[in-house]
């Protein structure tokens, strides 16, 4: 087999992280439209990741962190978000390099990206994300506790695996 020395998968990796750019400036300028909101995984480990030091104990490798109802501050470049959440009634910056980037969700359209599966990772990693409930109290949820996204299908569901798009 050839050795891809365009490095395609790269090329196509680089666009999908573009989407989630465009969809957070849009949301930082105009907010959340609708019923849309995002889980955004990403490696709290990735050069550059700021987080506060209790959350990276908490969450040695992976995090989702969950934008819809309580955010502040949320400026996109176009290398990285920074992002303020309530984690436990506490507003705690965080700086997330696109780079850094192993999932994104938006579950009100049922669309659906994921990253870094080129670097040995495989689906279903459990994560844990932070969320807000009814009452506006942030919880933590499994992301295995969620429902699994369907297949793209003809009703207009979009969930890209870059896996789709490289050869073993």
């Amino acid at each position: 087999m050839a050795h891809d020395l365009m490095q395609y998968g790269q090329m196509v990796e680089e666009s999908l992280r573009g989407v989630v750019r465009m969809a957070l400036k849009r949301a930082a300028t105009d907010g959340l439209l609708g019923e849309h909101h995002f889980y955004i995984g990403f490696n709290t480990q990735f050069p550059g990741v700021e987080i506060p030091n209790h959350l990276g104990v908490q969450y040695p490798e992976e995090m989702t962190i969950v934008i819809q109802h309580k955010y502040w501050g949320l400026e996109v470049t176009d290398e990285a978000f920074e992002i303020t959440l309530s984690f436990n009634g506490q507003g705690q910056h965080l700086y997330i390099p696109f780079q850094a980037l192993t999932s994104f969700l938006d579950p009100s359209v049922q669309f659906g990206l994921q990253f870094g599966q080129q670097d040995g990772q495989q689906d279903g990693r459990a994560s844990t994300a932070a969320t807000t409930s009814p009452d506006n109290e942030p919880e933590a949820v499994s992301t295995t506790e969620l429902a699994p996204l369907p297949a793209a299908s003809e009703n207009g569901d979009n969930v890209v695996t870059l896996d789709q798009f490289r050869k073993d």
